[in-house]
């Protein structure tokens, strides 16, 4: 019972944001794509391996479609916008200024979560794994290491050199 007492009086932090903030987020999170929220129903409420994600969850200028506060990882679901030149520039700033504060970014175009969900679900439980140091888990779903063939093919090729000159 005292160490339930000694965690409670810890400080905690909580993040501040001013109200257009809130209310910029809001409209975000009201204006969802369909596949948006089919990620969410996927996300929310601790669905997925018990980790918390937040929706368009602000860090620096930014808002993070889907963020794991204890993994530092964050799921972005990309529109046909985000194809062109000035778009990917603008998407690699912000990459580059998530990478500065720890944040890992998985990018997924709007088209795969249609065709591709279990991909897209995997390839967010690896990197969760990964970012919390549970490699233990994933350790069954790791590439095995080649190992030569007992039997390889001659350096020359097969069959008689003889014949193949007539």
């Amino acid at each position: 019972m005292r160490g339930a007492r000694a965690a409670k009086r810890e400080k905690v932090t909580y993040r501040t944001r001013t109200p257009s903030a809130k209310k910029f987020a809001r409209q975000l999170r009201q204006k969802s794509t369909s596949e948006e929220k089919d990620l969410w129903r996927l996300l929310r409420d601790r669905r997925f391996v018990d980790f918390k994600f937040r929706r368009q969850y602000p860090c620096g200028i930014y808002f993070l479609d889907f963020y794991c506060v204890e993994a530092k990882l964050e799921v972005e679901l990309d529109g046909g916008g985000h194809g062109f030149p000035d778009q990917r520039a603008q998407d690699e700033v912000r990459n580059r200024f998530l990478a500065s504060k720890g944040i890992k970014v998985l990018r997924f175009w709007n088209h795969q979560m249609r065709g591709e969900l279990s991909a897209i679900r995997f390839e967010i439980w690896h990197e969760l794994m990964v970012r919390t140091g549970r490699t233990d888990q994933i350790a069954g779903f790791l590439p095995k290491p080649v190992t030569p063939h007992p039997d390889p093919l001659p350096s020359e090729g097969r069959g008689d050199k003889r014949r193949l000159s007539n």
